[in-house]
């Protein structure tokens, strides 16, 4: 949540509680054209239900980006799970690859830091995805 609020506003907001997803839409022009994104925002603890509703969710999207904390390795080990749930939904549809990016959060906490940039870089790798590293609160 942070990280689209941050992405939206420009602004963070540093303690959410307890969070629901949302769906928010946003514009922007990238060389020149304008693009309507529409960004369904689903908190972690949202994820792990029944898989109908992640299945929707994945068929509802045209890209995804996965965001984990660099201070939480729990949150890190599910990203291969869900990537593989999102291709084989997606993929398995069409021959053309999904795009998909995985953030590591928090990159101003290296002190409590717990995955490596360089383990985020090669789970995307080896995953076929793009990596950033980036900080909400920066």
């Amino acid at each position: 949540a942070a990280l689209t609020v941050r992405f939206l506003t420009r602004r963070f907001i540093g303690e959410y509680g307890d969070m629901a997803e949302f769906i928010y839409s946003h514009s922007l022009t990238v060389d020149g054209r304008e693009i309507l994104l529409h960004i369904w925002d689903v908190p972690n603890s949202q994820q792990a239900e029944d898989g109908s509703s992640e299945e929707k969710r994945i068929q509802w999207a045209d890209s995804f980006v996965l965001v984990y904390s660099i201070c939480d390795r729990a949150s890190f080990n599910i990203l291969p799970l869900k990537i593989q749930f999102i291709k084989a939904a997606k993929e398995g549809q069409s021959q053309e690859k999904v795009p998909i990016v995985i953030v590591g959060n928090k990159r101003d906490l290296h002190h409590q830091r717990v995955v490596s940039s360089e383990e985020g870089r090669l789970l995307a790798l080896s995953l076929d995805c793009g990596f950033y590293e980036v900080s909400a609160a920066e």
